[in-house]
């Protein structure tokens, strides 16, 4: 059952215990981060914070990210990540630059493809605000495995966002602790650079054909195939 938790000033949350979606609210118009799962109930949740016209944008094509959309009759996602969906009835691309303004918010959007090919940010740089998708975590385990993603593309994307770090005060990833602090883009790289060079322990995963590759901050599931990708 999703729990709603107001973040700030016309911004909220929708959280499951798994994974969280954000809602930007004006008189006018929404914007929705992110559909959650097929069975989530997410446009319930939505409408009972506003009534106004959602405008729906995805970070990315998994499927906790991606199942709801089915309920919102247009949907913006990087062209990338158009084969991860089922139905690409009403999908728009989405690509670096692009702006989508709400009330007081605008947010624009960042490309950081590797946790998937058409992974993108979405960041408010008057507030200092940066929505990462599954791209940065405190805690982990993020996903990295599947012929859908590359951790040589997502260090570049890591690369990136540590570039722009100082233009951020606070980040809201998808998945446990939230919001966090900019620094976890750094702690997330130095993770991620220390999987790829085979420096961090591994345990087998039940239930899932990976290893569980343990950080000083963060976790990602991963293989020995991936980890080259």
């Amino acid at each position: 059952m999703l729990q709603t938790r107001q973040l700030m000033e016309n911004l909220y949350c929708f959280e499951d215990g798994h994974v969280r979606q954000f809602l930007i609210t004006a008189p006018d118009k929404a914007l929705l981060l992110d559909a959650g799962y097929a069975d989530s109930h997410l446009r319930e949740a939505v409408q009972a914070v506003t009534d106004a016209p959602v405008q729906l944008l995805l970070t990315h094509g998994d499927p906790d990210h991606a199942g709801g959309m089915a309920d919102f009759p247009e949907v913006w996602l990087h062209q990338a990540d158009w084969p991860l969906v089922k139905n690409q009835a009403g999908l728009h691309p989405l690509q670096e630059g692009d702006l989508f303004a709400c009330g007081d918010y605008l947010l624009e959007v960042i490309e950081v493809p590797g946790h998937t090919h058409g992974s993108v940010a979405f960041a408010d740089r008057e507030k200092r605000l940066l929505f990462v998708g599954d791209t940065v975590q405190k805690g982990g385990p993020i996903y990295q495995f599947g012929t859908h993603r590359s951790l040589r593309e997502y260090l570049r994307s890591l690369y990136k966002l540590q570039g722009m770090a100082n233009q951020f005060d606070t980040l809201f990833p998808c998945h446990y602790d939230c919001p966090i602090g900019p620094e976890y883009i750094e702690h997330t790289l130095q993770d991620a650079l220390s999987l790829w060079g085979n420096q961090l322990p591994s345990t087998d995963t039940p239930n899932k054909p990976c290893r569980t590759y343990q950080g000083r901050w963060t976790a990602f599931y991963c293989t020995e195939e991936d980890r080259q990708r």
